[in-house]
């Protein structure tokens, strides 16, 4: 049985994946294909998995009770399991407390990739614009008792040194002998069914709905201020009245856009063969598809700036 990995990341459409994949089940099963969501990993499954356990004992049933689990999916006849857990990088709140980008992610992933017997054929990433990802995760975190972030704190998240080249690099390391795939949000947020071909080589993966899944999207920011004046905090400190949020500044939105795009160029080179960056092609076209507001911060006429900073650093 082939096992493959979708790791997500957080704020990069993997729950609406998630949700295609268990919207296409019984299409999926009818040809070998059988999925592992966060409805079954986080109940119990992978319990003493992504931290060090206390002790080998625990770090042994865990990885016991995982290939316990594989046995029995094969033994139903699935010949590809994809197993899809954003929470296998890390976690929104500890990216945070650390204000960097899941610095913790290859100890965890290499638990995981040794629970799973150093099987995974394939692992796919997904990773969108700095700015975006940053300003969604803090969107997504205020309503579940996150302050307003103060200025030092945005100061920190755009100036740390850490982007998706030294993520992919760590997981790399990671997971010897696993092919990584490395996917732009931009590109395949509104496609799961090509993210599910990229992954499985399937020929004719089920069709996504045109209109969605659109799942757990990012408050706009009159939402936020209802959260914000629910708990007597002054709204204002948004900074905006309307749309999607932004707490960084231009300049700081544009040095994580120039991050971004240096993570791209590196991928795009090649990875220094550490993985293989798919782009669908004529992306412009597929764009027009997704609802006007999907990126939260698109593309913008910064982007010729945004090059150019990239180009210069």
């Amino acid at each position: 049985m082939d096992i493959i990995l979708h790791l997500g990341a957080h704020r990069c459409a993997s729950t609406s994946f998630q949700t295609y994949m268990r919207q296409s089940g019984a299409a999926l099963s009818g040809q070998g294909i059988g999925f592992w969501g966060p409805q079954r990993t986080r109940k119990g499954l992978f319990h003493d998995l992504p931290e060090q356990p206390s002790n080998s004992v625990r770090g042994r049933r865990a990885a016991g009770r995982v290939a316990l689990s594989c046995a029995a999916t094969a033994r139903r006849g699935v010949a590809v399991l994809l197993v899809s857990d954003e929470n296998m990088l890390g976690t929104p709140r500890r990216n945070l407390r650390a204000r960097s980008l899941y610095p913790q992610v290859g100890e965890r992933v290499a638990r995981f990739h040794h629970a799973f017997g150093g099987r995974p054929r394939r692992a796919l990433l997904q990773i969108r614009s700095l700015d975006s990802y940053w300003a969604s995760l803090l969107a997504y975190l205020l309503p579940r008792g996150l302050p307003c972030p103060d200025a030092e704190t945005l100061a920190a998240l755009a100036a740390a040194p850490r982007s998706w080249r030294q993520v992919v690099t760590d997981l790399s390391c990671a997971m010897p002998g696993t092919e990584l795939l490395v996917t732009p949000f931009e590109r395949f947020a509104a496609h799961p069914d090509r993210l599910l071909q990229r992954a499985t080589g399937m020929l004719f993966p089920p069709a996504a709905p045109a209109d969605g899944p659109w799942c757990n999207r990012a408050p706009d920011v009159p939402t936020l201020a209802e959260v914000m004046a629910a708990r007597g905090e002054d709204p204002a400190r948004l900074g905006a009245r309307s749309g999607r949020w932004m707490p960084f500044s231009p300049l700081q939105a544009l040095h994580l856009r120039a991050a971004y795009a240096d993570d791209l160029y590196w991928l795009r080179a090649g990875a220094d063969g550490l993985a293989r960056y798919i782009e669908e092609p004529e992306p412009d076209k597929t764009r027009t598809t997704w609802p006007p507001d999907l990126l939260e911060r698109g593309p913008t006429a910064d982007d010729t700036d945004t090059r150019r900073v990239a180009q210069d650093r």
